[in-house]
């Protein structure tokens, strides 16, 4: 992969002086981001994400009192999105949005509501129809801001057989099958009452996944077989220094293409921390954790090459871009100060 510049979008809160989804570029050579521009008017676009074939991209989005999610059309060569349609309903907007292969189904996740949502989409022209499955998630955690259910996280497994739902106010990873009845819950999880799941992200060989949790700022290792939709934890590990006694939320967890490291965000410790995967166990071991040079790392993103990460500091408003080594997994920092109001979510396209 040679291609000297990649395309990214911006997820924002439209506080300040934030218009909505911002695109940037970013030179390979140099490993600096350019062209930071407003791509699309939209209030709290907090999370963005692109469909598998890079012709829309997906945001949450509210308007009022309304949330729900919105679709754009992409420009690769400007950058520029134009808005298709979106799907508001009562109530506030989703956290997290994710769309099927085929572009058949958007998926959105509900930390406000407690739910897991989808949305049928017209495969050619992005329109997203009305909601067609809804599950209600209920209960409550030791944590006091696990008053009720918030689910935080929603995507498809890697084969597109399950659904998993990652629920951060009732420590609960949920797997479920979405049929034209709607959502039928297969499988759950509990993990450590009060650590607050947030964010899960599959390995590459599709038999484990790792979860970051927000409270306990633990990478969960969970070993997944593909048949049932079941996981089964086999390993938690935490993100912080031993010493570290501040306030800290988890945030994002990623894992190299390569399957052999996992990248996962602090907010608070301000730092993303690097851990090498064990060929066979798929076990973590830590091997380092790097400062974001801002506060409050909302979300990450490897580049297409695997080459850079560029990490979002939300309160301090400033992307932060790293170079990786393939080898090591370790980061060194190339960029700090790139200026983007109240940035929460970093994504590229590959081509």
């Amino acid at each position: 992969m040679n291609q000297t510049h990649f395309l990214g979008y911006i997820g924002t809160y439209t506080k300040g002086d934030s218009e909505g989804i911002y695109s940037f570029s970013l030179d390979t050579n140099s490993g600096k981001i350019t062209s930071v521009k407003p791509a699309a008017q939209l209030e709290n676009p907090t999370y963005v994400n692109l469909s598998d074939d890079e012709k829309f991209l997906f945001s949450v989005a509210k308007e009022g009192g309304l949330g729900g999610v919105a679709s754009f059309s992409i420009n690769k060569q400007t950058g520029g999105l134009t808005k298709i349609n979106q799907q508001l309903t009562e109530g506030a907007a989703p956290c997290h949005v994710s769309i099927n292969k085929e572009n058949q189904t958007v998926l959105t996740a509900n930390y406000h509501k407690g739910t897991l949502e989808a949305y049928t989409l017209n495969q050619e022209t992005g329109v997203i129809n009305a909601t067609t499955a809804v599950a209600q998630h209920e209960g409550t955690g030791p944590d006091p801001r696990q008053e009720k259910a918030h689910t935080h996280f929603a995507s498809f497994t890697p084969d597109e057989k399950f659904i998993v739902a990652v629920e951060l106010g009732i420590d609960q990873i949920f797997t479920y099958m979405l049929t034209q009845e709607g959502f039928t819950k297969v499988g759950s999880l509990a993990v450590k009452p009060g650590s607050g799941p947030r964010h899960l992200a599959f390995h590459p060989n599709q038999r484990f996944a790792y979860v970051m949790t927000e409270f306990s700022s633990e990478v969960l290792v969970l070993q997944y077989d593909a048949n049932t939709g079941q996981f089964m934890q086999i390993q938690a590990l935490s993100t912080l220094p031993a010493d570290f006694t501040e306030n800290n939320q988890g945030s994002a967890i990623h894992v190299s293409n390569d399957g052999k490291f996992v990248y996962a965000g602090n907010r608070g410790h301000n730092s993303i921390a690097v851990f090498e995967i064990d060929e066979e166990t798929n076990l973590l071991s830590r091997v380092e954790l790097v400062s974001t040079e801002g506060d409050w790392p909302r979300d990450f993103a490897l580049d297409p090459s695997e080459s850079f990460i560029v990490a979002a500091n939300q309160e301090s408003s400033n992307l932060t871009v790293f170079s990786r080594d393939h080898q090591t997994g370790k980061l060194s920092l190339l960029q700090a100060n790139v200026k983007v109001p109240h940035p929460v979510c970093v994504k590229f396209l590959r081509k």
